[in-house]
C-alpha cells in the first residue's frame, strides 16, 4: 500500500449535525477553511447525520483530486419519518441507520457514499463500529456476517482498485486485537483509545507496527475534555459523558505538568498520538474555521521531549 496520510486530518461528524444543527453554509465553510489551511485528509461516514456529512463534504471537495477521503460501511440508510435528535444527530436527513455487514450491503453502502460525496472513488473504506462495545450480545453474529461477507466485499473493492486501503473504524481495542490477527487490514481508525487520558491501545500499536497496519487516531481530545485549557472549558465531556471528579483531577495534573514546559493541554493532546510510529494521522473533529485554525496551530507548536516524561505517569485508567 502506497497511500500516505498527512499527520493532521479532519473528522466530519460535527458537520453532520452531531449534538447541534448547523446550516449548510456553516458546514461548507468549515471544510473550505480546512482546505485553505492545507488539510487534505477528511474522514466521514454514512452514519454522520445519516448522509448529511458526506453530502456537505462532497459539495465542497467535488472535482478535487488532491484530497484523501475515508468513509465507512456497516450501516445502510433506510427512509424514516422520525424527527428530532437521533443517535446524537440533530435535524439530520430523514433516514435511519440499520446495521448490515453483509457482502451486498457493503457494496451498496460504498456506491451510495460515492453518490453523496460526488466522487468516482474514495481512498479508504472502513467497517464502522464492529465489535462488542456496539453490538453486545449480537457481536459474534455480526462478526460472522462481516467475516463471511462484508470483509470479502471490501477486499474485492481494494483488489479491483476501487479503493486504496481497507480497515475498520471503531472505539474499542478488543476488536482491533482480534481482527488484526485474523484478516488482512491496511488501516485501523481508533477513536479515543490512544490519548493522554486513555492508553488502552498500548498493546495494539506494536502489533500494528509489526504487521504494517497504519493507525488513524480519532477523538484525541476525548470528547472535549482536552480541547481547551481547563480554565476556559465549560460543560466538560469525557468519552461522550460527564467526567467523574477523579478524571478532572488527573487532567488538571497533566495540564500542570505540561505547563511547566510551556505546553498547553490541547497541544499536548494533539501531539500525543503521533509519537508512536504506527500512527499515521490524527483526526480531531472540526466544526468551524476557528477550530481548524486552532488544530493547525497546535500541530505546528513544538513540544519539548521532556514534557512526555513528565506527564506519561499521569495517564488515566479508562475504568475511572
Amino acid at each position: 500500500m502506497t497511500l500516505q496520510l498527512p499527520p493532521l486530518g479532519m473528522g466530519t461528524a460535527a458537520i453532520g449535525n452531531l449534538y447541534r444543527a448547523m446550516p449548510d453554509a456553516e458546514a461548507h465553510a468549515a471544510v473550505r477553511a480546512a482546505l485553505d489551511a492545507g488539510i487534505r485528509y477528511f474522514d466521514t461516514a454514512p452514519h454522520y447525520g445519516f448522509g448529511l456529512a458526506e453530502e456537505r463534504l462532497g459539495a465542497v471537495i467535488e472535482g478535487r483530486d488532491d484530497v484523501i477521503v475515508s468513509t465507512k460501511v456497516g450501516r445502510l440508510l433506510v427512509p424514516t419519518e422520525a424527527t428530532g435528535e437521533r443517535h446524537g444527530f440533530v435535524d439530520a436527513r430523514p433516514f435511519e441507520p440499520v446495521f448490515d455487514y453483509s457482502h451486498d450491503a457493503v457494496l451498496r453502502s460504498h456506491e451510495e457514499s460515492l453518490r453523496r460525496l460526488r466522487r468516482d472513488r474514495v481512498d479508504i473504506l472502513l467497517a464502522h463500529d464492529i465489535g462488542h462495545l456496539t453490538h453486545g450480545d449480537r457481536h459474534q453474529a455480526v462478526l460472522a456476517q462481516f467475516l463471511d461477507g462484508g470483509y470479502h466485499a471490501m477486499r474485492r473493492l481494494r483488489d479491483e482498485g476501487a479503493v486504496d486501503a481497507i480497515g475498520i473504524g471503531v472505539n474499542e481495542v478488543a476488536i482491533c486485537l482480534d481482527l488484526v490477527e485474523r484478516v488482512e487490514l491496511d488501516m485501523i481508525l481508533l477513536a479515543g483509545r490512544h490519548t493522554l487520558l486513555d492508553r488502552s491501545a498500548e498493546a495494539l500499536l506494536p502489533l500494528c507496527e509489526v504487521k504494517g497496519v497504519r493507525v488513524i487516531v480519532g477523538g484525541p481530545y476525548n470528547s472535549g475534555i482536552l480541547a481547551r485549557p481547563l480554565a476556559e472549558a465549560t460543560n466538560l465531556h469525557y468519552d461522550y459523558a460527564a467526567p467523574p471528579s477523579a478524571m478532572v483531577a488527573k487532567v488538571r495534573a497533566i495540564e500542570a505538568e505540561a505547563g511547566r514546559f510551556g505546553v498547553s493541554l490541547p497541544v499536548a493532546a494533539l501531539h500525543f498520538p503521533l509519537r508512536h510510529p504506527a500512527v499515521a494521522s490524527v483526526i480531531p473533529g472540526m466544526a468551524n474555521a476557528a477550530e481548524v485554525a486552532d488544530n493547525v496551530a497546535r500541530l505546528a507548536t513544538p513540544v519539548p521531549e521532556a514534557t512526555w516524561a513528565a506527564i506519561d505517569g499521569l495517564s488515566v485508567d479508562p475504568a475511572l
